[in-house]
Order: C-alpha cells, then sequence, then structure tokens
C-alpha cells in the first residue's frame, strides 16, 4: 500500500486545526481533538496521522473492487 501524501495542516489563531488533502479542506478541529492532534503529529509521522485523522486514506482494495460485477456499469 503506498504511502498517504499531499496533507497539509493550518493552526489557525483560536486554537482550531484545518487539515487539507491537495488543498482541498479535508476536516476542522477544535478544542481538545486539535490539542490531541498537535501532540501526536509532532510525534509520528504527519502524513500517516493526518490520514488517520480524516479517514481520507487509501485502503489498498480500491482497485480490485472497481473489477466486481457488481460494480461494473
Amino acid at each position: 500500500m503506498p504511502r498517504p501524501h499531499g496533507f497539509t495542516y493550518e493552526q489557525h489563531a483560536g486554537g482550531s486545526v484545518r487539515i487539507s488533502h491537495h488543498g482541498h479542506p479535508a476536516t476542522t478541529l477544535n478544542g481538545p481533538r486539535a490539542a490531541r492532534f498537535l501532540a501526536e503529529v509532532e510525534a509520528s509521522d504527519p502524513q500517516l496521522v493526518m490520514a488517520r485523522w480524516t479517514g481520507n486514506y487509501k485502503r489498498g482494495n480500491e482497485r480490485t473492487a472497481r473489477a466486481h460485477p457488481r460494480n461494473r456499469r
């Protein structure tokens, strides 16, 4: 499975954090969730952390699911 890429985050003055994927807003975290995210992103791989927090990551089965008979049209 390829590593996630294209994620960025911006920390705003009110304590909120906005996570974007390839320039498009993916999610906004506020309050204690934003603080937990910032602590985790500094301690680990930022791309993997942002992919997990947004739920916007590949699971490796997209190509096989496309070929499934139910998905053919």
